[in-house]
């Protein structure tokens, strides 16, 4: 049985990567609303328990934006690659070798994963104290 490598459209990647920065832009601007809340709270709280958890939430965020930074970092990085790929080869502008791309799309798709759970457990959180 012959495995191909599969291939796919340069466009595609500069596609994906735009989309990534958007997608972390849009997080990054979810995470602030989210640290002003929790300001708030700490504003309008005393009790240890509530303190203690609005803490463990902030330090989430900061350990979120940490890890969103990288990932632009990266993305950027894969974008420079990209059209250094095209600047040598411009024969084969058509297509790039898709697991190149891998990693990336990959750590991608577990930010979405950690970063919805943290969501989740931070309104789960918003209800029970409300």
């Amino acid at each position: 049985m012959l495995t191909q490598t599969k291939k796919t459209h340069l466009s595609d990647f500069h596609f994906e990567h735009k989309l990534w920065m958007n997608e972390l832009g849009f997080a990054g601007e979810e995470i602030l609303i989210y640290e002003h809340y929790l300001e708030d709270l700490v504003k309008r709280h005393s009790e240890q328990e509530m303190l203690a958890a609005l803490e463990h939430f902030q330090n989430q965020f900061i350990k979120e934006k940490e890890v969103m930074d990288i990932l632009r970092h990266d993305i950027r990085a894969s974008e420079h690659e990209l059209v250094a790929f095209i600047q040598k080869h411009p024969e084969s502008f058509d297509s790039f070798n898709l697991e190149d791309h891998r990693d990336l799309k990959d750590r991608m798709e577990q930010f979405r994963k950690i970063f919805g759970d943290l969501k989740a457990r931070f309104f789960q959180f918003m209800l029970d104290w409300k």
